[in-house]
């Protein structure tokens, strides 16, 4: 027993030392949204969908929650919203082909369709963006017309 209560004083320092430290902030400019906003023209209701379930992972800017402020949880979601915007960055959106795009909005398409996006572990802290089958069909219509967009672009030689 007392080399229980031992064990568990030394996490609880380690715990309370490691609140000291934590991964940078995913704090880029709001602005960097606006090219990836031209290019492909979401109706407002769908630039809605995009903020709320979006943008957190997959760009630039992340909005924290409070429970960011706990280490070991603030690595996992930098390493969450690191692996987002590795798969798709909407602040990096004139950095990609049109093919990339198109096959960027391809994979958007799919996972929406299949309610893979946005992911469980984001639902559950943030509610408000799971998905109804409205918005789903907004979202898929929207990238619909944006693949026809890029469709019709030259190809390079």
């Amino acid at each position: 027993m007392k080399n229980l209560k031992k064990i568990l004083l030394i996490l609880l320092v380690l715990f309370a030392v490691a609140q000291f430290f934590g991964p940078e902030k995913n704090q880029g400019e709001v602005s960097s949204f606006e090219s990836f906003l031209e290019d492909t023209n979401p109706p407002e209701d769908v630039v809605f969908i995009l903020k709320e379930t979006c943008f957190d992972c997959h760009s630039s800017v992340t909005r924290y929650p409070w429970y960011d402020k706990i280490t070991p949880v603030n690595y996992w979601l930098a390493d969450h919203i690191a692996e987002g915007k590795k798969e798709f960055n909407i602040s990096a959106w004139d950095d990609y082909s049109t093919k990339k795009k198109d096959h960027k909005f391809k994979e958007l398409i799919e996972l929406v369709e299949k309610k893979e996006m946005p992911l469980k572990s984001y639902t559950y802290a943030h509610p408000e963006a799971k998905l109804t089958d409205t918005q789903i069909a907004a979202i898929m219509d929207w990238g619909k017309k944006v693949r026809f967009k890029y469709s019709l672009e030259p190809k390079p030689q």
